[in-house]
């Protein structure tokens, strides 16, 4: 519904443009598909899209395997500690630019099944994704934990590609922060978030 809102303000007709992942809603931002796509801020991104303010968070985290004496995320952080990581995605991005001792094992291609496939195939030290997700395949290995804490939350936004005319860009975003603004102070993503029983997974972004 959130996505149906700002078209309708701007009497504009919606078109869902499907991508399988964030990474390659990113690479078509030069293509002309699509007017603003839905995804995670990230520095990395901000290079062909800019970025409105953001209107939910989701918290990423790291799973470790049963006995792991891994407490923490800043534990995880430790040199001689692997992590699998899902290519393309914004948790990546962000412990590509942070993760200072630890070591990254990037899937091949972006998705996060695949990232829990090479967890357990090469029995790597921890697990990152969102916590939500992790949670639920916590489940699928007995005596596994998913850490308390987070080493970042995904900034929620919504993108609109770097072409064209600079301060039609500017404009767009603009446009796009007062919208994010009304959502949130009005309760519209709060509603959303109720609605579609997701209130213990995002929060609406401070």
């Amino acid at each position: 519904r959130s996505a149906h809102a700002w078209p309708q303000e701007l009497g504009v007709p919606l078109v869902l443009v499907p991508y399988p992942n964030p990474g390659a809603l990113a690479d078509s931002a030069a293509d002309g598909a699509w007017d603003i796509g839905l995804i995670g801020a990230e520095p990395a991104r901000a290079k062909v899209m800019a970025f409105s303010k953001p209107y939910v968070e989701i918290e990423a985290t790291y799973l470790v395997p049963p006995g792991s004496t891994l407490r923490s995320a800043a534990d995880v952080d430790s040199a001689g500690v692997r992590i699998a990581t899902s290519r393309r995605s914004a948790y990546q991005l962000w412990l590509s630019d942070n993760v200072k001792n630890a070591d990254l094992v990037l899937t091949d291609k972006p998705g996060p099944e695949l990232s829990w496939d090479l967890f357990c195939a090469k029995k790597l030290d921890a697990l990152s994704g969102l916590r939500p997700w992790l949670s639920a395949k916590a489940k699928d290995l007995p005596g596994s934990t998913v850490l308390p804490d987070r080493f970042t939350a995904i900034q929620q936004a919504i993108g609109v590609p770097r072409k064209g005319d600079a301060d039609e860009c500017k404009e767009a975003v603009a446009f796009l922060d007062r919208f994010v603004d009304e959502a949130k102070q009005s309760g519209l993503i709060a509603e959303l978030l109720a609605k579609y029983n997701v209130v213990d997974k995002l929060s609406v972004a401070q």
